[in-house]
């Protein structure tokens, strides 16, 4: 089999597949991300993962199992000790992570002033909280006093909110790059601090697009340094680059939503280049999994699925496309954080004569190495291609 030119990567953010055999360890018991989800939608309408091979992996309500799947199917298990999005991408490129990103209900006293002091504005919040909600209840706090407005979710990040007018914009990120140093330290070990600015007034805030992302690097190379320094192309969609903090990205295209990823994902496929191309779509963890919206969930499964076909037509007979996810997020389980299941794994490309099972992964990592021996780079420590495989 010739090797693949272009390798497109979709990470569906959090669309697990089922608990995971460790979920008890996790808290996640019963987590079922796809199941609950098509359950309380009374079934799901995604006729094109179907045909993939969706419900072969094992079978989602209103998807049909198809009888002749036009992909290779299985699912994967996570090794790393973590349910989080950077551990779970990190670990599709080849890492294994050992230590988990810690998560706060409230950050300690010590970080609060250590911020308070490098900063010299004092901060209100400290707390999990919805972006608009904590902008609505605090920024009017906010615009008296310059206060910053410091909230959490159930990832492991630290936000800090500030009016552009109260707080300029350069200052804000000067601010964020000091927490991201601080919070490097073993105790902290936060993945990521995000620079949330917003422009209005009481009543009338909105969130702009200066958003900032300032993650830690991986802890090791990835397949995308490797193809990076092979004078491969990586082309980062969404939020792939702020997650690997940049390592190894060639080009990054930035995201609003969903169907904008869709739209670039079409539109980048018209270029010539050679390498990965890897996209995630965020709304389904951002927007429905944390705030526990199953019916928002699978109206936002069904519209992916509706644009599926616009990739597919556009994929070359040299082109491999490979669908999976990070973790889960069942908006039906318990509490608002991530959830430990398999994710799905669908791989297609228009010269493989039809689709067929592929053996059960035991790392993310398994894609990495496939990428890797596509393209004749250096073999990750972690994973099994299954290239070979794809007969």
């Amino acid at each position: 089999m010739d090797n693949f030119k272009r390798v497109f990567l979709i990470v569906m953010d959090s669309v697990g597949i089922g608990e995971a055999p460790d979920a008890e360890q996790f808290n996640d018991k019963g987590a079922d991300t796809l199941g609950h989800i098509a359950e309380h939608m009374d079934g799901l309408q995604m006729p094109n993962m179907g045909k993939l091979g969706l419900s072969n992996i094992r079978e989602i309500k209103g998807v049909h199992k198809a009888d002749q799947p036009e992909a290779y199917y299985t699912k994967m298990q996570e090794a790393s000790n973590g349910k989080d999005t950077m551990t779970g991408h990190w670990e599709i490129m080849g890492l294994y992570i050992d230590t988990p990103f810690r998560t706060f209900e409230e950050f300690p006293k010590e970080l609060i002033d250590e911020i308070e002091e490098r900063s010299g504005r004092k901060v209100i919040g400290n707390k999990p909280a919805s972006g608009t909600a904590i902008i609505d209840e605090l920024g009017p706090e906010h615009m008296e006093t310059g206060a910053l407005i410091v909230y959490t979710s159930a990832d492991s990040v630290i936000q800090i909110a500030a009016h552009e007018d109260v707080v300029p914009i350069e200052e804000q990120y000067e601010i964020c790059e000091m927490v991201r140093e601080i919070t490097k330290d073993e105790k902290y070990m936060i993945g990521r601090v995000i620079a949330r600015p917003f422009i209005g007034k009481p009543g009338e805030f909105e969130r702009t697009h200066n958003r900032h992302d300032y993650a830690l690097k991986p802890f090791g190379r990835t397949v995308m340094n490797d193809l990076k320094d092979a004078d491969y192309d990586v082309i980062a969609l969404g939020k792939i680059s702020d997650i690997y903090d940049g390592e190894g990205v060639t080009e990054e295209i930035r995201t609003k939503n969903n169907m904008d990823g869709m739209d670039k994902l079409v539109k980048s496929m018209d270029q010539d280049f050679t390498g990965l191309n890897f996209l995630n779509l965020v709304d389904f963890d951002a927007k429905y999994g944390h705030r526990r919206d199953p019916q928002g969930y699978g109206e936002a499964l069904e519209a992916y699925d509706a644009r599926l076909p616009e990739v597919l037509e556009k994929l070359q007979d040299d082109d491999l496309l490979i669908i999976t996810a990070d973790h889960g997020n069942d908006p039906l389980h318990h509490g608002t954080d991530h959830t430990r299941e398999y994710v799905p794994l669908l791989v297609y490309s228009k010269s493989l004569e039809g689709g067929k099972e592929l053996e059960l992964r035991e790392t993310f990592s398994d894609i990495g190495a496939t990428v890797a021996e596509n393209f004749n780079i250096k073999m990750p420590e972690h994973g099994k291609s299954f290239l070979n495989d794809l007969k």
